[in-house]
């Protein structure tokens, strides 16, 4: 398996409404990060769904290396 594109690194803070979907962006080529905008389509990624259980601010990985995905475990720092 083939190691996701870094878009970052640096984690991305991002305020979530809960019960509301968002589509981590996997593989690391999105434009909207740290969201997907399809362009996994055609790589062995896909992207991982996170359902916010209440209203807060979570920090969303963006090197593509953390072991807590879709969340930010300081990988970045090691990069």
């Amino acid at each position: 398996m083939s190691k996701p594109e870094i878009a970052s690194k640096s984690s991305f803070p991002v305020v979530v409404e809960k019960g509301k979907d968002y589509w981590w962006c996997a593989c690391g080529r999105s434009k909207s990060q740290p969201l997907c905008d399809g362009s996994h389509k055609g790589t062995e990624f896909s992207p991982t769904k996170y359902t916010a259980e209440e209203n807060k601010q979570v920090s969303f990985c963006g090197c593509k290396q953390s072991k807590k995905a879709p969340f930010c475990d300081g990988t970045h720092r090691s990069l």
